[in-house]
């Protein structure tokens, strides 16, 4: 099968099946079988709003032997129910670990959902970025999710923290955790391989479709992306973006407006030209091959900017 570019519509039978298989759940929380044992929701390609309900980011499930691992949990707590109540028309088994592949909402409101003996599992950095940004994400997502939705969320730290690679045994299946540095994506950027297929589910240290969005350091990506791209993967199921693909190429895309934002920031602070003008023509000529590109890019560019300006 050609995984190159393959839309989460287009799965195949595996598609058909899992999608059968979790009729019980709400219907607008669809799941693909992406391979043996490794499903995934593909959140929307858009912007947190009350009537999505933060369900923007993708979310795996990965079911061994004895147990169950999440990776991420989605934006809200709603979106973290329909997960759990589509896990139980898949499994009897229980769900082991939660795995939260950094801070972001979109990727962490659903925690609440899971209850006692669950064990949170994230990068090292994860309870410091929590501590420091939880306030804000909670007052800041009140109008984006509705004052209801943010009332049910909890901030929840891992307890098991990956200091640089961990491997999680669900029986039968063992996950490799990689925690990544320095700072790309975010901070505490946490990948997930599960060893006996070869999915990878990346986090945000893959957008496909999606802008990538920078909120560590673009020429600190690039660094990461030149050691993530050794991962003995096949295939990836991307943080954003309704898709997998093959790996590594599916790094191609996400890699060249990296160097892109980066090369033009470079090129206009050696012309002697001030951010605010700077901005609004740093990779300006990514601008058609992104969603989501007006929300994201002048955010990056002013983030990369800042980063390089004193180099």
């Amino acid at each position: 099968m050609n995984w190159r570019w393959l839309p989460a519509s287009l799965l195949g039978m595996h598609a058909h099946i899992a999608c059968a298989q979790v009729q019980p759940a709400p219907v607008d929380f669809a799941i693909v079988s992406i391979a043996d044992g490794d499903y995934a929701h593909f959140g929307q390609v858009a912007l947190t709003t009350p009537e999505n309900a933060g369900d923007i980011a993708n979310i795996g499930i990965i079911i061994g032997d004895d147990s169950v691992a999440v990776v991420d949990t989605g934006g809200s707590v709603q979106v973290g129910r329909q997960l759990l109540a589509v896990i139980r028309t898949l499994t009897g088994k229980r769900v082991r670990y939660v795995i939260n592949t950094h801070e972001h909402p979109d990727h962490i409101f659903g925690n609440a959902a899971f209850g006692p003996g669950v064990i949170f599992v994230g990068h090292h950095n994860l309870p410091e970025e929590l501590a420091k940004r939880s306030g804000y994400y909670l007052h800041s997502f009140r109008d984006a999710l509705g004052a209801d939705a943010i009332a049910q969320v909890r901030i929840i730290p891992p307890t098991l923290l990956v200091m640089d690679e961990m491997f999680l045994d669900l029986g039968g299946r063992t996950l490799r955790l990689v925690a990544w540095s320095p700072a790309a994506h975010t901070d505490c950027d946490l990948t997930v391989l599960d060893e006996k297929t070869g999915v990878l589910f990346s986090g945000d240290l893959l957008f496909l479709q999606h802008v990538p969005v920078v909120d560590g350091s673009a020429t600190g990506w690039l660094s990461v992306i030149a050691r993530l791209e050794t991962l003995p993967a096949k295939i990836v199921v991307p943080g954003h973006g309704r898709l997998v693909a093959a790996w590594p190429r599916a790094l191609d895309d996400e890699k060249r407006y990296l160097t892109v934002i980066s090369d033009d920031t470079r090129r206009l602070i050696a012309a002697g030209v001030p951010m605010a003008q700077a901005v609004p023509r740093i990779a300006q000529s990514e601008r058609d091959r992104w969603a989501l590109f007006d929300d994201y890019n002048p955010r990056n560019a002013t983030a990369t900017f800042s980063e390089l300006e004193w180099q």
